[in-house]
């Protein structure tokens, strides 16, 4: 029965090293938006399976937490934007369905960092540069993704005073995140920190001139194989700043990507380009003439 045990409990371990590393899996790589999405509930319930047997290992921390943050974005908020403007209510169902899974990707990753640094829940809540200062290059995954989930969620609750609160604790997270592992993942800390950043009050033109820098390094890092910078931006800048003509150049630039040239990153390009058509149908509306 020890033996059963032990042999459990490795091949669990092993299974969350694999969910965890995420890149080139076959989600990453599939083609078809709706057949991920329909596949990807039962990865994270066993994911969650496996956390009942091992509530500790942060590797299935790491995995629930990005898992429900991407399902939320992908397959949850983006549906709900594309049907706002025909079925306002439905929408709004929606959404609080994707800002409870963003939630519950923030506490799964929130319990990663607890777990490798005992006291860190407790510190981040009182003091979160104190908290984020004691992270490792190793915690620069969970860090984003903890980051993610919560700015998600503030996103989707901007009348919640109490969440809006919490804005400083995600910034500091994604500020760590990019000291410690800067280029990780394409560039997406640079991407995090362009939405945190155009969001932020002060000089404007200082604003910009930063929100540009992640901009152009975030390009450079992704190396082609990212759409959503572009549109990252697009809507976070253009939009903002009535900028039609660079509106229309960024969303062309993500949807000239070819995804099967980069199939480690093929899924995210696609719902990104999704994001893109959708966007570019509702020009129109987006800028005053």
């Amino acid at each position: 029965m020890t033996a059963g045990c032990s042999v459990k409990q490795f091949a669990i371990k092993e299974i969350a090293t694999s969910l965890a590393e995420g890149s080139g899996s076959a989600f990453a790589q599939e083609s078809d938006i709706v057949l991920a999405g329909e596949a990807i509930p039962f990865s994270l319930k066993l994911v969650e399976s496996l956390l009942a047997a091992q509530p500790g290992n942060a590797d299935l921390l790491l995995a629930a937490s990005s898992g429900f943050t991407q399902y939320a974005a992908g397959w949850v908020e983006q549906p709900a934007d594309f049907i706002e403007d025909e079925d306002f209510f439905a929408a709004q169902v929606q959404y609080e369905r994707a800002a409870r899974f963003y939630l519950r990707g923030y506490n799964y990753g929130l319990r990663g960092l607890e777990i490798r640094h005992p006291g860190f829940t407790a510190a981040f809540q009182t003091d979160p540069l104190a908290a984020v200062a004691q992270l490792r290059r190793e915690d620069a995954p969970l860090a984003y993704w903890t980051a993610a989930g919560l700015g998600s969620a503030i996103s989707l609750s901007r009348t919640n005073p109490e969440r809006l609160a919490q804005l400083p604790a995600v910034e500091a997270l994604g500020e760590r995140s990019l000291a410690l592992e800067p280029v990780w993942n394409l560039g997406a800390v640079h991407e995090l920190l362009i939405i945190l950043k155009a969001a932020g009050t002060g000089d404007p033109e200082a604003i910009r001139a930063e929100v540009m820098g992640h901009y152009e390094e975030a390009v450079r890092l992704a190396a082609g194989a990212s759409a959503s910078i572009h549109v990252t931006l697009a809507e976070t800048v253009s939009i903002q700043d009535q900028n039609r003509p660079q509106f229309e150049l960024l969303l062309a630039e993500a949807l000239a990507i070819d995804p099967d040239r980069f199939p480690d990153n093929r899924l995210a390009i696609l719902i990104a380009q999704q994001r893109a058509e959708w966007l570019r149908e509702r020009v129109d509306d987006l800028f005053l003439e």
